[in-house]
């Protein structure tokens, strides 16, 4: 199981293992962490990055074997009030 030391607002980056037929590799997201939700063995955290103008978030079990390792980037500059930072969300009107 991983050990969680980041918090919400965190910059992260998750070394996740992709299967592609017979090839193993390994796939780096890095972004911001959203929330960080559950307890024991249902704990699990989101991450959020932009690519181009699309807002691109994924959801990671913290006890899922795909997951090599969590490198915290940056930790927040200033003190993170919220435990869900769903306003870092962006909306756009079409």
């Amino acid at each position: 199981m991983l050990a969680i030391d980041f918090v919400p607002g965190d910059t992260i980056r998750v070394h996740q293992k992709i299967q592609e037929g017979d090839k193993t590799r390994i796939q780096v997201f890095e972004g911001i962490v959203l929330a960080i939700k559950g307890r024991g063995e249902n704990k699990s955290f989101t991450v959020q990055k932009m690519v181009g103008d699309v807002a691109v978030e994924r959801i990671w079990p913290v006890a899922s074997p795909l997951i090599q390792k969590v490198e915290v980037k940056a930790h927040s500059k200033k003190r993170v009030k919220r435990a869900k930072l769903y306003n870092l969300r962006v909306a756009k009107a079409v």
